[in-house]
């Protein structure tokens, strides 16, 4: 009984003695809620700066990718006229008003070029050879392209609006022969294709040319505007609007939802062509729910910390217990709410992940089309082939000759298995970035290269020899492109030597001042080494090819700085031989 008094003494005089150390527990409190709202707003200007500037690195990227890719798809086309009137067959069907094939002609050359459409105009402007036969008999007498091409000794390039509201980019070039001007050629380039790959991105993107009017855009309703005016012109379908609702959204938060004062974020950049430029916008909406989900952390770790103190603060008063309750009943509600939140913002960034891969796999496919372009004209040679085999295998059957019309078969099969060789090379072709040069390890470029002519190595028989040197050879350029060039070589090395009985061909790797690729082969060696590197020049039985592969084989080594030589070797057959400026890499492993 004397215990049980002394404890409800002490428990009486317990709250008087501890009066010192309920104060200090208070003390602690308000400093635990001073350190966290000052953690929290250090987090959130922290955080707000970071991914503020990965979201700018990141569009910056992509503008980067998107004016490389428009500039590639300029620059590809631009020497296209100026191959295209230099053809004999559309010559001659200007100077003979012959037309009966041009247009046929000019589709077989469209895609293999991945142009949007070719026309053939005589000296009055009048279409009279198109891939569209919709519009022969067109009369483009005072169009600039006409105008300017047959004023000019040069390939024009010129932007012309149209009825739907988007504009054609066409390159002309006047055609002529023995001082006299025949007509014009025109090539109209597919830059629409870029706008539909920009639509379905969450940035809004627009081009704008050297007045500064906007000739490319997402949103239509831009197009012929300068920015200024495109800006009041939005609508709620175009990205752009959208992320303007997005700010009106934020209006209503607290002061640290808005993002340095602004919603959307604007780069721009030069494109070396004519004084265009583009520009960007791109929403600040997944910055603040990335900052948000690690303030939640945040503030859910001094919750807790919080609880811990009214926990203890609680069992110093008793007469506080129903209060301190309820306010562990609110931190409870208010830690769900905050799981809650987080896992929705946890779905939304899987969801953006999925989206972000599903892009890139757009972007990837994308890729593999336009590369599927750098071989396409491989194909129409053996097609070619198949038509003629047909159309002699028909003639056999009709005279009763099957016999002979197998053998056509026959041939036809093995230009099959052949398309279905040069279609396998595409896997290697997709490797291609974008345009900046990197460096290009030229040894695996060659047994990438050879790996591709696999099929037709084994089938022919043929003895390679390799010299390559121990360090490796470093240049700085596109792998993709420089395969292709050493594709064609070796292709043009297997060809020489089909009618050898023992084909050799020699493959020499070297580095000194240049990087020095020289390919051998014991042939008989080549007849017009003048005119080899001209457009629609070849030496092949028709058929076998249309005479552009060295042509754009010399034009893609030019590119690189380079040069691409040939000659006829001292004992017989032809030597072919690509220099290439060394990358850092490559001349100090040549030192």
């Amino acid at each position: 009984m004397s215990s049980g008094l002394h404890s409800i003494k002490d428990k009486m005089t317990r709250p008087f003695r501890g009066a010192p150390l309920g104060w200090r527990l208070r003390v602690a409190v308000i400093l635990v809620l001073l350190t966290a709202v000052a953690t929290i707003w250090v987090t959130n200007r922290l955080l707000t700066d970071r991914f503020t500037e990965s979201t700018r690195n990141r569009a910056e990227l992509r503008l980067a990718l998107y004016s490389g890719n428009l500039l590639s798809e300029l620059r590809r086309n631009a020497i296209v006229p100026q191959l295209l009137s230099r053809d004999p067959t559309l010559i001659s069907a200007l100077q003979s008003s012959d037309y009966l094939l041009s247009s046929q002609r000019l589709i077989s050359f469209v895609e293999e070029i991945g142009a949007a459409s070719l026309m053939l105009m005589d000296g009055d402007g009048v279409t009279v050879a198109a891939t569209d036969r919709n519009r022969l008999l067109e009369g483009h007498r005072n169009a600039p392209y006409f105008v300017d091409a047959i004023r000019s000794n040069a390939t024009i390039f010129t932007v012309s609006p149209r009825e739907t509201g988007d504009y054609s980019f066409i390159y002309s070039r006047r055609i002529e022969a023995n001082s006299e001007i025949l007509g014009v050629i025109v090539v109209e380039v597919d830059l629409q294709k870029f706008e539909r790959a920009w639509a379905g991105i969450s940035d809004a993107v627009l081009v704008r040319d050297s007045t500064g009017n906007i000739i490319l855009s997402t949103e239509p309703q831009w197009r012929g505007l300068d920015e200024s005016s495109a800006m009041l012109r939005q609508t709620p379908e175009s990205a752009i609007q959208r992320a303007l609702r997005a700010t009106a959204d934020w209006s209503a938060l607290p002061p640290d939802g808005y993002l340095e004062g602004e919603a959307v974020i604007r780069l721009e950049t030069r494109i070396p062509f004519r004084g265009w430029q583009m520009a960007s916008f791109t929403t600040y909406d997944s910055i603040r729910e990335k900052v948000n989900s690690v303030l939640a952390l945040e503030i859910m770790g001094f919750a807790i910390l919080l609880a811990a103190a009214f926990y203890l603060l609680s069992r110093r008063a008793a007469s506080r217990v129903v209060l301190f309750q309820r306010e562990s009943a609110e931190l409870r509600a208010l830690n769900a709410r905050l799981q809650r939140e987080i896992a929705e913002r946890e779905r939304v960034e899987k969801t953006l992940d999925l989206a972000e891969q599903t892009l890139a796999q757009s972007s990837k496919l994308a890729a593999l089309g336009e590369m599927s372009a750098a071989v396409s004209h491989e194909l129409n040679q053996p097609l070619a082939a198949m038509k003629t085999y047909l159309a002699g295998a028909r003639l056999l059957l009709r005279r009763n000759r099957p016999e002979e019309a197998l053998a056509s078969f026959g041939r036809i099969d093995g230009l099959i298995e052949r398309m279905g060789a040069i279609t396998r090379q595409l896997k290697s072709y997709a490797r291609k970035g974008a345009d900046a040069f990197s460096p290009v390890n030229l040894g695996e470029a060659l047994a990438s290269s050879l790996s591709m002519m696999e099929p037709q190595l084994r089938q022919r028989h043929v003895k390679i020899t390799q010299i390559l040197p121990e360090d490796p050879v470093i240049v700085m350029g596109d792998r993709m492109r420089i395969e292709q060039v050493m594709v064609n070589l070796l292709r043009n090395a297997l060809d020489a030597t089909k009618s050898v009985a023992e084909p050799d061909v020699e493959i020499i790797l070297a580095a000194g001042d240049m990087a020095v690729l020289t390919v051998r082969d014991n042939g008989y060696g080549i007849k017009d080494i003048e005119n080899l590197f001209e457009p629609f020049y070849t030496t092949k039985q028709p058929g076998d090819g249309v005479g552009l592969g060295l042509a754009i084989s010399s034009g893609i080594v030019n590119d690189h700085g380079g040069r691409l030589t040939a000659r006829n070797g001292q004992k017989g057959g032809a030597v072919f031989e690509m220099q290439l400026p060394l990358g850092s890499d490559g001349l100090q492993a040549a030192e």
